[in-house]
C-alpha cells in the first residue's frame, strides 16, 4: 500500500478495513518507522489494542480476525494523531507510572520513567530514617497529574500528602487520580509551588520546570508541541524553579526532613549549590536508568 504525504505528515494507510489485525499492525508500524518514530512496533500494538478494546493477550488471540469498518476508522484516527507526533499516552488519555494508571490531559506533563527515580530516592530517604508505616507529611510542588505524590502515598500507607499546582484544571486531574486509586490521604491546593503551604513536612518532592527557555524549540515534537510550556520552561538558565524551591523549602521541612527534586541534564552541581546556600545538605544525586543524575536529595540538618 503506497505511503501518502498529507500536509507534511506521513499519512496512515488509506484502507485497512478487511485486513487482519496482524496485517494492520504491521502496516501501522511501517508508517511509524517511516515517520522516524522511535518505537514503531510498540506504538502500533498499543494503539491497535486501544482502538479495539483489547489487552495484550486478546490482541494476540484475535490477530487473524479481519477488521470491520468502525474498527478500522478507530485505528486510523489514532494512527494519524501519532503520525502528527502526539504521544501515545495523550492519545490514550492515561499513563502508567510506578505501576499506577494515571489520567492525563492537555494541562499535565506525561509522567516519564525517569521521574520514577525521584520516587525511589525519596523512599530511600524514608527508609533510612525508620519505618514506612510512620505518619509522615509529604508535599509535592507542581504536582501535575499527581504522579510523584500518589506514587509515594501508595508506598506510605499512614502518610498524609498535599500536592500544589497553579492550574485548577490540572488539580482536578490529580484529584480524580487520587480518587480512582483510593488514596484518600491526598489533598491538593492551588498555588505556585510552595507559596501557600505551611509546614512542617517530613518529605518534599518536586519535578519542576527545568528546560532553558531558549532550548524548548529544539525539544522532540512530542514534548515541544504537546506538553504545557509552563511545565517545561525553567527560565533563561533552567533554574528559576529551583531558586524558588531553595527559598521556601528549608522553612517547610522538619529537622532531618528531606527534599528531593528531579534534575535536568547537567544541572546537578548548580542545583546542589543553590540548596547548600539555602542551608540544606545536598546528598549524592541518584542516576536514572541511562546513568544520568536525575534525582537530587537534600536534607535539613537542624
Amino acid at each position: 500500500m503506497p505511503l501518502v504525504a498529507e500536509a507534511g505528515v506521513l499519512a496512515a494507510p488509506a484502507k485497512i478495513e478487511g485486513c487482519t489485525i496482524a496485517d494492520a499492525r504491521r502496516m501501522l508500524a511501517e508508517r511509524f518507522r517511516a515517520a522516524g518514530i522511535d518505537s514503531p512496533e510498540l506504538d502500533a500494538r498499543i494503539l491497535v489494542a486501544n482502538a479495539l478494546g483489547l489487552d495484550h493477550a486478546g490482541l494476540a488471540a484475535a490477530s487473524t480476525r479481519r477488521l470491520e469498518c468502525g474498527e478500522a476508522a478507530a485505528i486510523l484516527a489514532r494512527t494519524q494523531r501519532r503520525l502528527a507526533r502526539e504521544p501515545v499516552a495523550r492519545i490514550l488519555g492515561y499513563k502508567e507510572f510506578w505501576s499506577l494508571k494515571l489520567r492525563i490531559d492537555a494541562t499535565t506533563l506525561v509522567p516519564r520513567p525517569e521521574t520514577e527515580t525521584v520516587v525511589a530516592a525519596a523512599l530511600d530517604a524514608v527508609d533510612a530514617d525508620g519505618s514506612r508505616l510512620r505518619p509522615l507529611r509529604v508535599a509535592d510542588l507542581g504536582t501535575g497529574s499527581g504522579a510523584l505524590l500518589l506514587a509515594l502515598l501508595s508506598e506510605l500507607p499512614n502518610a498524609f500528602g498535599i500536592g500544589t499546582d497553579v492550574s485548577r484544571r490540572t488539580l482536578r486531574v490529580a484529584r480524580d487520580n487520587a480518587r480512582t486509586l483510593g488514596l484518600k490521604q491526598a489533598t491538593f491546593l492551588a498555588c505556585d509551588m510552595a507559596a501557600a503551604l505551611r509546614g512542617p513536612f517530613d518529605l518534599i518532592v518536586s519535578n519542576p520546570p527545568y528546560i532553558e527557555s531558549g532550548k524548548i524549540g529544539a525539544l522532540a515534537p512530542e514534548v515541544r508541541d504537546f506538553d504545557p510550556r509552563t511545565a517545561l520552561d525553567g527560565g533563561s538558565d533552567g533554574l528559576d524553579c529551583y531558586r524558588a524551591i531553595a527559598a521556601t523549602a528549608p522553612a517547610l521541612l522538619t529537622a532531618g526532613g528531606t527534599l528531593v527534586v528531579e534534575l535536568g541534564f547537567g544541572q546537578a552541581d548548580a542545583v546542589a549549590a543553590l540548596f547548600s546556600t539555602a542551608g540544606l545538605a545536598p546528598l549524592t544525586p541518584r542516576p536514572d536508568l541511562n546513568d544520568v543524575p536525575r534525582a537530587l536529595p537534600a536534607r535539613r540538618l537542624s
